[in-house]
C-alpha cells in the first residue's frame, strides 16, 4: 500500500462558487485527503449516499423555516451517524485503540460550542451545541458521561464507536509503520430563510494519534468559524496546519478587511496558509447572502452542496 500521506500531497487548488440558488444554502462535506485505504474498496456510491442523505437532512429543516444552526446540526449527525465518516461511530482510532472525538458549533452572533477528546456522546455535535446552549464556557475536554446524561443526550460505550474497517487501518500503520492519515472530518454551513449561517464540524481526529491530541475541528478560528459580517466555514486536512495558520479565522479577516470576495478570500488562504506550507486539506464556506463556496487542494474531498442542476457530489 502507498504511504497514505505521499498521495495526499498539496496541489492546485479546486474551488466551486455558487451563487444563491433558494432563500436558503447548504453544503457539507466528508472530509478530505488521499483515500483511505482500508475503506476504499467500499463502492463510491455508499459514499455518494451517505452525502446525499446528509444534504437532505440539512435540507429538510431549511425548506420547513428552520434555523441555519438547527440545519447544520442535522446534516453533521447524519454523517457521525455513518461508519463511512471519520466522526461519531466509525471514527478513526487513537494510537491506543480508543475513540476521541471532536466537535464544534458556531453562530453569525458569535456563540460557539466545542468539546474535544469526547468519548461518551453517540452524537458529538450535539454535545457541542449543549455547550453553546447550556453552559457558560466555549470548550471543553474530555467531557464527563454524567455531562452528557445531564444535558439528555444519548451516550454510548466505546464499542459503538469501533468499526472493524478502522481496527484494521491502525492495525496495519503500526505493523508497517506507515506515516498516519491527516485528514478526515464531517461539517456543514448553512445560510437559512432568515438570513442567519451558521457552521457545525465533526471528527474522530487522526488515525493512530497520541491520546489527548486535540485538532483544528474544535478550534473557533481555525477549523469552525461564524461571524455575520463575513463568513461560516467548516474546514478539513491537516488539523496542525489549520491550527497554526488561524485558517477559517484567516479567510473572514480577509473579507472584512481586504472587503474580498468570499471565493478570493477563500482561494488567497489557501495558497498561502496551506498549498505554500506543503499543506493540504478542503472547506466549504456559506457568505450571508447566500453564495457557497467549496474549494480544496487536497486530491480528494467528499462533499454535498446545490448546483443550477441539483445536487453536487464530490467524491
Amino acid at each position: 500500500m502507498a504511504d497514505e500521506e505521499s498521495i495526499a500531497r498539496p496541489r492546485e487548488t479546486r474551488l466551486w462558487a455558487t451563487p444563491p440558488l433558494r432563500e436558503y444554502s447548504l453544503a457539507l462535506h466528508g472530509g478530505a485527503g488521499g483515500r483511505i485505504e482500508e475503506l476504499s474498496t467500499e463502492r463510491r456510491e455508499s459514499f455518494e449516499a451517505g452525502l446525499r442523505r446528509a444534504y437532505l437532512a440539512g435540507r429538510v429543516v431549511l425548506e420547513d423555516g428552520g434555523s441555519a444552526l438547527d440545519a447544520v446540526c442535522a446534516t453533521v449527525e447524519q454523517l457521525e451517524d455513518d461508519p463511512l465518516f471519520n466522526a461519531g461511530r466509525g471514527a478513526a482510532l487513537a494510537a491506543d485503540g480508543s475513540v476521541e472525538h471532536d466537535a464544534a458549533v458556531m453562530d453569525d452572533d458569535g456563540r460557539a460550542g466545542a468539546i474535544a477528546v469526547s468519548r461518551h456522546a453517540k452524537n458529538p455535535v450535539r454535545l457541542a451545541r449543549a455547550v453553546l446552549e447550556n453552559s457558560s464556557h466555549v470548550l471543553l475536554v474530555d467531557p464527563a458521561r454524567d455531562l452528557a446524561t445531564g444535558w439528555d443526550l444519548e451516550v454510548r460505550e466505546q464499542e459503538y464507536f469501533i468499526t472493524e474497517a478502522r481496527k484494521v487501518q491502525l492495525e496495519r500503520i503500526h505493523a508497517l509503520r506507515l506515516a498516519a492519515p491527516r485528514h478526515g472530518t464531517v461539517g456543514a454551513v448553512a445560510r437559512d430563510r432568515d438570513g442567519r449561517i451558521a457552521v457545525a464540524t465533526s471528527t474522530g481526529g487522526m488515525a493512530a494519534q497520541s491520546t489527548g491530541r486535540v485538532g483544528d475541528s474544535p478550534v473557533i478560528g481555525a477549523g469552525t468559524y461564524a461571524r455575520g459580517d463575513s463568513l461560516a466555514v467548516s474546514c478539513t486536512g491537516e488539523g496542525e496546519a489549520f491550527i497554526r495558520g488561524v485558517v477559517s479565522y484567516d479567510i473572514a479577516a480577509r473579507m472584512r478587511y481586504l472587503r474580498a470576495p468570499l471565493a478570493d478570500a477563500v482561494r488567497d488562504t489557501v495558497l498561502a496558509e496551506l498549498t505554500a506550507k506543503d499543506a493540504s486539506g478542503g472547506l466549504v464556506a456559506v457568505a450571508p447572502d447566500g453564495t457557497v463556496v467549496v474549494a480544496h487542494n487536497s486530491p480528494t474531498m467528499f462533499a454535498a452542496f446545490e448546483g443550477q442542476d441539483g445536487v453536487v457530489l464530490l467524491t
